[in-house]
């Protein structure tokens, strides 16, 4: 097989997001054994690239480290999903308060928009993954908090590893369209108290339905 051609960015970085997107993609699946020395010289690079880009996927969470045995692909069970849905309830719900109360009227119009793709491709699985993470993470940017912002980033990467149990739910697309519809109302009416209930409802529904 011919090696991928990398960018001039750093090598490890490079191979991480070559990974993380194998992942994502379920072409490495949760529990499998990542063959290291198989995906270097698939990738034409030595082992230590390989390596330093596994331990920041490890530092995600998405691969776990195990001793003589090398790096697996997280599996998350259900005390993992319960506990990240529920942080991402708290920081999220948070930031819909702080939008809900100081975004700007230009700011919650980008939301809006955001929204409207977001009914747009409720047929559409992918693209509707794909809208609502850009709605989510725009909604963090807005509330203007890194430390939040950085947090969420991780916790949503390993929440991704068992997206298919939650959105991909028959029916969880037009819920959550709905659930986001209320979270729009709530936001547009500057009710901060109401934005920070509505989301939290939206995470305790993805739960449910991901359990």
């Amino acid at each position: 097989m011919s090696a991928v051609t990398l960018t001039p960015r750093a090598l490890y970085e490079e191979v991480a997001e070559l990974l993380r997107q194998r992942i994502f993609s379920a072409e490495l699946e949760p529990g499998s054994w990542i063959d290291e020395m198989r995906l270097a010289e698939e990738y034409g690079i030595s082992r230590t690239p390989m390596r330093e880009a596994l331990k920041v996927l490890a530092a995600e969470g998405l691969v776990t480290m195990k001793v003589r045995r090398g790096a697996y692909v997280t599996e998350v069970n259900e005390k993992d999903q319960r506990d990240v849905y529920h942080l991402l309830s708290l920081l999220e719900s948070d930031a819909a308060g702080v939008v809900a109360a100081q975004a700007t009227a230009e700011q919650l119009q980008e939301l809006h928009a955001l929204h409207t793709e977001l009914t747009a491709a409720v047929t559409d699985r992918e693209k509707f993954f794909e809208i609502n993470e850009r709605f989510h993470m725009r909604l963090l940017e807005i509330a203007n908090n890194r430390w939040r912002d950085q947090m969420v980033g991780d916790l949503r990467k390993v929440m991704k590893l068992n997206r298919h149990n939650s959105l991909f739910k028959s029916g969880r697309l037009e819920e959550s369209l709905k659930e986001h519809q209320a979270i729009m109302d709530a936001l547009m009416a500057r009710d901060a108290a109401q934005s920070v209930q509505r989301m939290n409802e939206h995470f305790a529904n993805g739960l449910e339905a991901a359990s």
